[in-house]
């Protein structure tokens, strides 16, 4: 909004039923991109018998930025369906929050 209250750009998220999705049929396999916490544990006392210094990172936009190695396609959102071609699908580029494929992306 601008000093004036009037909007000065629209934004939209597009978000999947992931839980809709049946595992070989909708997708082959899923992974979550986190570190398991025995290579944590590891890591910690790796850096810690060597009087090391950890630092701590987050990166808010890696799911968003991920590369789909599979082709995924949604369908058009209820009440945003084109009337031109109310059959036609949506072919995602990168990963999308709620897809499982976007999972492995990662």
């Amino acid at each position: 909004l601008d000093e004036y209250g009037d909007v000065l750009k629209n934004k939209a998220r597009l978000v999947a039923k992931g839980y809709r999705q049946e595992e070989g049929i909708d997708f082959e396999e899923s992974f979550a991109p986190v570190a398991r916490i025995e290579a944590i544990r590891i890591f910690i006392a790796n850096a810690t018998s060597k009087n090391m210094t950890i630092y701590q990172m987050d990166v808010k936009t890696a799911f968003l930025n991920g590369k789909l190695k599979e082709k995924v396609y949604v369908s058009q959102p209820e009440g945003f369906v084109d009337p031109d071609h109310p059959t036609h699908v949506y072919r995602l580029k990168k990963a999308l929050y709620g897809v499982k494929a976007g999972s492995s992306a990662m």
